[in-house]
């Protein structure tokens, strides 16, 4: 039997592939009411443990007015940000 049909084939690994650090709006409804939200507050808050982009998902609810500075940002995530009465910048 050849090498090359002995050895395991384990599929394509994608070296270009950009895994984000994803945060749910029940973790944003935790900070204070007007505060901003980048990465600095969420690693200080333990939401966040590695470097990385940061995406915002849209699990949950969220009634603060909020200053939401990340990489990404849902647009269920967006909507439900502006519509507590915050923004959205990033």
């Amino acid at each position: 039997m050849p090498l090359h049909r002995r050895l395991p084939k384990r599929g394509f690994n994608n070296i270009f592939k950009q895994v984000c650090n994803l945060v749910s709006l029940d973790q944003l409804n935790t900070f204070d009411a007007g505060s901003i939200v980048d990465y600095a507050a969420l690693v200080t808050a333990g939401y966040v443990k590695k470097a990385g982009p940061v995406k915002v998902l849209a699990n949950g609810e969220i009634n603060k007015a909020l200053t939401v500075q990340v990489d990404k940002v849902s647009q269920g995530a967006k909507e439900k940000i502006i519509a507590a009465g915050g923004s959205v910048e990033g």
